[in-house]
């Protein structure tokens, strides 16, 4: 039987926009808080991947490759 768990955000979350994460025995759900009715699901392998990439830096906004070139 699986435990119902709670959505949480991160402290570093200060504005009334946010990103949630809820873990269970068996899927992580992720939730915008605008949003809430609208999940994605995903295994805990799937999560993990994913977590790897963001702690790499693969995600990062800032990074040089992900800030737009205007065009001339």
């Amino acid at each position: 039987m699986e435990i119902e768990a709670e959505f949480a955000k991160s402290s570093a979350c200060h504005s009334g926009s946010c990103v949630e994460v809820r873990i269970t025995d068996t899927i992580v759900s992720v939730r915008n808080t605008d949003t809430p009715e609208q999940q994605a699901d995903f295994t805990h392998e799937e999560w993990s991947a994913f977590l790897i990439g963001v702690k790499s830096g693969e995600f990062d906004l800032r990074s040089a490759d992900r800030i737009p070139v205007p065009t001339p």
